[in-house]
């Protein structure tokens, strides 16, 4: 009953913030929310999905490497930072992510991969990032997209042999990491 009460607690409180950084904030892009149940965790994530066209000219954009830079940290979406809810730990690149909400922010290096950088802080607009808040960095493999992406999506698999994919596709590319519950 506790758990039940803290898990409302936290999505209320995460509501109210969104909320209130939505008003202090002009939201440019669509926002969704994926979850996916791994081996029995529920995971989810909340973002901003922006388009490869520009919203005012309507022009296509360079996205990898251009709007998003390389050797950057981008916020991983659009508007509100991220966010990355996990009922139970889970492992991703060898380091355990603790039950609870954390926002997301990426590091791209081009062909070289990018870093998915894990945050405690949650509730600030994409921009304010604030790296003494890392909970960890991890690695993520780039590949090309099997076809162009004109709206950012993230996407949470689950994997034949246990565990699941996060991946974030968008443009030409897309960005990859495994992960597994914690033991």
């Amino acid at each position: 009953m506790k758990a039940l009460v803290g898990s409302v607690t936290a999505v209320l409180s995460l509501a109210i913030a969104f909320s209130v950084n939505a008003q202090e904030h002009k939201r440019v892009s669509p926002h969704e929310t994926v979850s996916a149940t791994i081996d029995g965790n529920q995971i989810k994530i909340v973002y901003g999905r922006p388009y490869t066209k520009d919203p005012k000219t309507g022009e296509k954009r360079k996205i990898w490497g251009s709007l998003v830079p390389f050797d950057k940290v981008w916020r991983l979406g659009a508007d509100e930072a991220t966010l990355l809810t996990t009922q139970q730990p889970i492992e991703i690149g060898g380091k355990t992510i603790p039950a609870g909400t954390y926002s997301l922010f990426m590091l791209p290096r081009g062909d070289q991969g990018a870093s998915l950088i894990i945050n405690k802080q949650t509730g600030q607009w994409g921009t304010k990032y604030d790296e003494a808040q890392d909970l960890f960095r991890v690695e993520m493999k780039r590949d090309a997209a099997t076809a162009p992406v004109d709206q950012l999506t993230i996407a949470i698999d689950k994997n034949a042999g246990g565990g699941g994919t996060l991946k974030v596709m968008w443009d030409d590319g897309q960005y990859s990491v495994d992960f597994k519950n914690a033991k």
